[in-house]
C-alpha cells in the first residue's frame, strides 16, 4: 500500500509517497507566495495552489509512478471561492491570516452573537475563520452574488478546493476537521448551519458536503494531474488535525505544537468542549471510530517572525537569524512582539501591534535576533498555559513539528519556557504522515507511525523562566495598547 499524501501549506506544498511501514519513497516541494495588498489583508491566488499540488504530484509521479491512494492535509480558514461552470477562481482567496474582515466581527461581537457562535461552534467570532470572508466576498466582488443566485457558486477550504479540481469537479466535499474551522458548522450535529450563516450574511447553500475524514472523497479524473483516472482520494484533514494524527496522539493528555508561517496547539478533549480562556474548541477528525473533540489555540505569526526579522535585519534568512542569536547568552532585556496581523490565542486582538521593547544603548542585532526566537517560545507557552487551566491539569509533554521544529535552539528555548520536555518529531512533514495514516485506516490498513525524533529538557532555572514570562506579558500589553 502506497499512499500520495499532499500536505498544501500557505509558504508551499509538499508530497510524501509513503508506505504502510512508514518509509517515505519519494519527496516534492513547491513555493507558493502571499500578497498583502492592503493593511491587514493576506491572501493568495487559488491558481496558482492548485498549479504546485500539480508540480508535486507529478514529481512524485515521475520519481515512483502510481500511488495506490490520496490524501490531502490543508492550510485551514483560507477560503477558495469559484464559478462551478469553469473551475475558475472568482477572486484571490484570502487566507487563514487575513484581517479584512476585523470591523465586520466586532460589530457582530457588539451585537452579542458571539455567544450562540461559540455554543454551535466552539469558535469565538473572528476574521480568522471564513465565515465572515465569505459573507465579505458576496458584499465586494461584484461576480460573487449574480453566481450566487444562478447556483454556480462554489466556496471552500482548500481542501474542497484541490478535491473539484483532482476530480475533475466531480467531488465537492470537505471533511469534518475542516468544516469545523469555518465557523459555519454546528459541531453537534455534523452539518453546515443556515442559522449561522444568517448571522454573517453567508449563505451555506455554496458549501462543500461535510463528510468523515476517512471518506472516500472521489476519484481522479482524466487528465487533471500526472495521475491516470480512478486513483482514490481517500482522507482529507486540516494539517493541524493531521500532524495531531500524525503523531500518534489518540487519547487526551498530550499536546502537539506545529511550527509554521502561524501555529496551533491542539490537545484531545473527551468530549465537546468549550474554551474559557482563549482558545477554540474543534473537531479533531471523525473517522470509524466516531468524532474526535479537541481544544486548540491558533498563533497568527510565528516562525514567519523570524523571516521577517532576518530581512529586517538584512539577514538571509530563519537559519543566519538563529546563527546570529546564538552569539548572545540572553536577549539583553529586549522583548520583541510579533503581532504583524494583531494576536491570536488566547489574546484575540486585532488591533495589537508588533512591537519591540527594552532596548537600550546595549541593544545589538544579536540581542533582537534571540528576542524573536524567544518570541515564538513566548507564545507558543501562553497557549499552553491555557490549555491547562480549560483541561485542569498539566500537559506533561509538548511534541513539536513544522520546519521550525528543525531548529535545535529554538526548541531548547521552548523547553526552557514552558518548564518541560519538548518532543521533537523525527518527520517534519508529520501532518502529511498524518494524513496518509488516515487513509490507509479508512482502507483497513495500518500504518507504522514514525518512532525516535529528539527530546530536548528544560535547562532554564525557575527564577530566569518566570522573570522571562513577566518581562513577555509586559510587553504583550503594551502591544494590545
Amino acid at each position: 500500500m502506497r499512499v500520495l499524501a499532499i500536505d498544501q501549506g500557505t509558504t508551499n506544498t509538499k508530497a510524501l509517497l509513503i508506505d504502510q511501514t512508514g518509509s517515505i519513497l519519494a519527496r516534492a516541494a513547491a513555493p507558493l507566495t502571499t500578497s498583502y495588498p492592503h493593511l491587514g489583508w493576506a491572501e493568495q491566488s487559488a491558481s496558482d495552489i492548485w498549479a504546485s499540488v500539480q508540480q508535486v504530484i507529478a514529481k512524485i509521479v515521475g520519481q515512483a509512478g502510481t500511488p495506490d491512494a490520496i490524501a490531502i492535509a490543508n492550510q485551514r480558514e483560507t477560503l477558495v471561492l469559484w464559478d462551478s461552470a469553469t473551475s475558475k477562481p472568482i477572486c484571490p482567496a484570502p487566507i487563514w491570516q487575513c484581517r479584512r474582515t476585523a470591523e465586520d466581527c466586532a460589530a457582530l461581537v457588539s451585537t452579542g452573537h458571539d455567544p450562540a457562535v461559540v455554543a454551535a461552534t466552539g469558535l469565538g467570532i473572528n476574521p480568522l475563520f471564513p465565515a465572515s470572508k465569505l459573507a465579505w466576498v458576496l458584499r465586494n466582488v461584484p461576480s460573487a452574488a449574480p453566481l450566487h443566485a444562478e447556483g454556480r457558486l462554489r466556496a471552500g477550504t482548500v481542501d474542497a478546493w484541490l478535491l473539484w479540481n483532482l476530480t475533475g469537479g466531480a467531488s465537492f466535499a470537505t471533511d469534518h476537521s475542516n468544516a469545523s474551522r469555518t465557523q459555519l458548522f454546528d459541531t453537534r450535529s455534523l452539518t453546515f448551519s443556515a442559522d449561522l450563516g444568517a448571522i454573517f450574511g453567508a449563505p451555506v447553500d455554496c458549501l462543500p458536503v461535510p463528510l468523515p475524514s476517512d471518506s472516500r472523497f472521489g476519484t481522479t479524473a482524466a487528465g487533471a494531474t500526472a495521475l491516470p483516472e480512478g486513483v482514490p482520494i481517500q482522507a482529507m484533514m486540516g494539517d493541524s488535525h493531521a500532524a495531531l494524527y500524525g503523531h500518534g496522539i489518540r487519547a487526551p493528555g498530550a499536546v502537539k505544537a506545529t511550527y509554521g508561517t502561524g501555529s496551533s496547539l491542539m490537545t484531545l478533549t473527551p468530549v465537546r468542549t468549550a474554551s474559557r480562556h482563549g482558545l477554540s474548541g474543534t473537531i479533531a477528525w471523525t473517522d470509524r471510530n466516531g468524532t474526535a473533540h479537541a481544544l486548540e489555540g491558533n498563533i497568527t505569526v510565528s516562525a514567519q517572525a523570524a523571516a521577517f526579522m532576518a530581512g529586517l535585519l538584512g539577514l538571509k534568512d530563519a537559519a543566519a537569524l538563529s546563527d546570529l542569536a546564538q552569539t548572545v547568552p540572553d536577549a539583553g532585556g529586549v522583548t520583541f512582539v510579533p503581532a504583524l496581523a494583531g494576536l491570536g490565542a488566547p489574546h484575540w486582538n486585532d488591533g495589537a501591534r508588533g512591537i519591540v521593547a527594552g532596548m537600550t544603548h546595549g541593544t545589538t542585532p544579536a540581542h533582537l535576533a534571540r528576542a524573536t526566537f524567544e518570541a515564538i517560545a513566548q507564545q507558543i507557552a501562553d497557549v499552553l498555559q491555557a490549555m491547562e487551566a480549560d483541561v485542569g491539569q498539566p500537559l506533561a509533554e509538548l511534541r513539536a513539528d513544522g520546519g521550525a521544529s528543525g531548529n535545535g535552539f529554538l526548541m531548547q528555548l521552548q523547553a526552557d519556557l514552558i518548564g518541560r520536555p519538548v518532543l521533537v518529531s523525527g518527520i517534519e512533514e508529520i501532518g502529511a504522515f498524518g494524513a496518509a495514516a488516515m487513509a490507509m485506516a479508512g482502507l483497513g490498513v495500518s500504518l507504522t507511525l514514525p518512532e525516535g525524533g529528539t527530546v530536548l529538557t528544560p535547562a532554564m532555572s525557575t527564577e530566569v523562566r518566570a522573570g522571562l514570562r513577566d518581562q513577555w506579558a509586559a510587553a504583550v500589553r503594551q502591544a494590545m495598547g
